[in-house]
């Protein structure tokens, strides 16, 4: 085997970097016409979990058995495009995110759930409790404003929130998909030092973390569904369906939301996140994390869980 040969075989990624043993349970449900793989652990109520970009279900691998020893079936979840799950080439827009994540909640033979949802996956979130109120029981949103406050940030704050958000604004870039895979996908790994608080970045385990997260975004087809989300919520401001997204979205949420934010968020930024109660008409927590970045629930794991456990028994 020519060397070419063998430095191409070893760069190949597939889905099976993903499913890591853990004290956890790997499974595919099939859910909103798709085949997501989950990882669960424990029982009793469901508490379920979803990722943001650049990550994967392992975004929430600490908090799993915690969240599970506490008396919860704790379910991460990978979305639709990522790490395990399907990869189809339509289905990235807000209205099918939140069905899915329905679908998920009917699919693991529940009525409702608590939804933790990061960044992307706290975006998620907004919208399927505003979709899908009777099966949102609570509601945990970590580094995402709401979807219209992020919109009238970008907008209306050109020197910051549109700044912050220049880096994935390049996402509308036709194939962009390939330069975030480029040098075993070192694009990933800029976004989460980025974005990272510093004393996360600077910590012993960062780089497992990225590596985990470069390999997961490698697998074939990842990358390009990665880029669609972000490449809908832009395009649907000049469309119909975008326009009706917005008057749903304005909608007052019905579910108690405890919102999470870290001081040092460099995605999404502190200010453009403050104000999202005003879409909440049921019980609202505020809380500010010090010296953290876009990704609490790493690098704050402790205190995280605690909030979360905590507003799941309220």
């Amino acid at each position: 085997m020519s060397e070419r040969s063998e430095a191409g075989r070893k760069s190949v990624v597939d889905e099976s970097c993903v499913l890591v043993d853990g004290p956890w349970t790997h499974r595919f449900v099939g859910a909103n016409g798709s085949r997501f793989h989950v990882v669960e652990a424990g029982s009793g109520p469901l508490v379920l979990f979803l990722h943001g970009f650049p990550e994967f279900w392992w975004a929430w691998h600490e908090m799993l058995p915690a969240v599970a020893d506490a008396g919860y079936r704790a379910v991460a979840v990978d979305l639709r495009g990522y790490g395990a799950s399907d990869k189809p080439p339509r289905g990235y827009d807000g209205y099918t995110l939140a069905a899915d994540v329905a679908g998920l909640i009917r699919a693991l033979g529940e009525r409702s759930a608590v939804l933790v949802g990061a960044g992307a996956g706290g975006m998620i979130g907004w919208t399927a409790a505003a979709f899908h109120p009777s099966l949102v029981r609570r509601l945990v949103v970590l580094a995402a404003p709401h979807p219209l406050r992020l919109r009238a940030g970008i907008f209306a704050d050109p020197r910051g929130q549109f700044a912050a958000a220049t880096p994935t604004l390049k996402f509308q870039i036709p194939r962009y998909e390939h330069v975030l895979t480029r040098d075993d996908a070192a694009l990933v790994g800029y976004f989460l030092r980025r974005w990272g608080g510093p004393d996360w970045v600077d910590s012993a385990g960062f780089d497992e973390y990225a590596d985990r997260c470069r390999q997961a975004m490698r697998i074939p087809q990842a990358a390009f569904c990665a880029m669609e989300g972000y490449r809908w919520a832009f395009r649907s401001v000049l469309r119909l369906h975008g326009y009706r997204f917005v008057k749903l979205m304005q909608e007052p949420l019905v579910t108690p939301t405890l919102q999470l934010h870290g001081e040092l968020d460099q995605a999404s930024l502190p200010r453009t996140a403050q104000g999202s109660s005003r879409y909440v008409r049921a019980p609202y927590e505020w809380r500010l994390l010090d010296g953290v970045g876009h990704f609490p629930h790493v690098e704050a794991t402790d205190l995280v869980l605690g909030e979360v456990l905590r507003w799941a028994k309220s």
